[in-house]
């Protein structure tokens, strides 16, 4: 039986006009541990849903694999304590993962520690295409308001991230929520390469802020911009200028604010403003 995502609890409500017992839905997370070749090689806090989505995705957008053909197969085990998809790679990304696993396995074997670590965590983003994709200003606050209308659990819980993929002339073609915003993020990744959809077509649009991990992955899915409705970090910010990508952040509205490479951006005549 699937998971719930959803949990009904009570909590104590205090209002103006007094307090009271009152039913309240909440997001689950789970643990969701990611095992290739029967070792487990990270473990997420997740919403239980989406899981061969969000395992093509991660493989992708960390790296494991450059393309969904080198995974063999995606098996989802649901354990009492949580969930285990092993993920079987083809000989050639096998080999390369190991190789990989071994080099940040450190010389004590703690896993990612020390230099490697940070090299890893620091790591280069390919430059994302795209040249000539361009959004106009009221196609920046229509992906993000459509997206609003794709987050079932974010409108029962009031607690859960999404990340969406705007086309041009078609809207949201996808999207994903999760507790977590890389999960969402990484599960949207999967869903575009299951259904065949051109990173490069697009632009990433996220409910969160824009951290510096956000970036990697959306370059990782090949798309030119990422929209978002918080601010981003400056490390964040560098790492789209150096990869090409277009970084738009705190859409509200018809505001919002472009941070890295604009030529994307169609605004008509520009305005100054705090």
């Amino acid at each position: 039986m699937p998971r719930p995502a959803i949990t009904s609890t009570f909590r104590l409500a205090h209002r103006a006009d007094g307090t009271a017992s009152a039913p309240r839905n909440v997001p689950e997370e789970t643990p969701v541990a990611f095992s290739f070749a029967g070792t487990t090689h990270a473990v997420m806090m997740a919403s239980p849903a989406d899981f061969e989505d969000f395992a093509l995705g991660f493989s992708l957008t960390e790296g494991i694999v450059g393309v969904p053909e080198e995974i063999e197969s995606i098996e989802v085990q649901d354990l009492d304590a949580g969930i285990d998809i092993q993920i079987r790679l083809k000989d050639s990304a096998n080999t390369r993962f190991e190789a990989r696993r071994r080099r940040l396995a450190g010389p004590v074997g703690c896993g990612l520690c020390g230099i490697e670590s940070i090299e890893e965590a620091m790591r280069s983003v390919d430059p994302v295409g795209g040249s000539k994709f361009e959004l106009a200003a009221g196609e920046i606050a229509d992906a993000v308001r459509l997206l609003a209308k794709q987050q079932p659990l974010h409108a029962a819980t009031g607690a859960v991230h999404a990340a969406g993929f705007y086309v041009p002339g078609k809207g949201i073609v996808a999207a994903r929520e999760d507790v977590g915003r890389h999960n969402a993020l990484d599960k949207l990744a999967g869903a575009l390469a299951r259904a065949r959809i051109d990173g490069a077509s697009g632009a990433v649009v996220v409910t969160s802020r824009v951290s510096v991990e956000m970036v990697q992955k959306t370059a990782a899915i090949g798309s030119p911009v990422i929209l978002a409705v918080s601010a981003p970090t400056a490390l964040a910010i560098r790492t789209a200028d150096a990869a090409g990508m277009t970084l738009v952040a705190l859409v509200r509205g018809d505001d919002f604010d472009v941070f890295t490479h604009p030529r994307r951006v169609d605004r008509g005549a520009a305005r100054h403003v705090a």
